[in-house]
């Protein structure tokens, strides 16, 4: 019984696959699955300062934050 099951959903799994990438995909077109614009070099390059500046910059932000609470001056 499980046998004819798992070949039937083996294959429509093959299907569903085989339609999303010859649907979705347009072949070798650089930058096609980024979720962002790669051609406007100044918005890239904006964009890539504030995400990575946003990650290294969260831990001093909340370290500041944390000694502020507790009513303490900071300078």
């Amino acid at each position: 019984m499980q046998a004819p099951l798992s070949r039937i959903a083996n294959k429509f799994g093959r299907n569903v696959m085989s339609n999303f990438v010859r649907n979705h995909s347009h072949g070798g077109v650089p930058g096609e699955n980024l979720p962002f614009d790669i051609h406007n070099r100044y918005k890239l390059t904006l964009l890539f300062t504030v995400f990575i500046g946003t990650g290294l910059g969260a831990p001093f932000l909340i370290t500041r934050h944390q000694l502020l609470k507790k009513g303490g001056q900071l300078f």
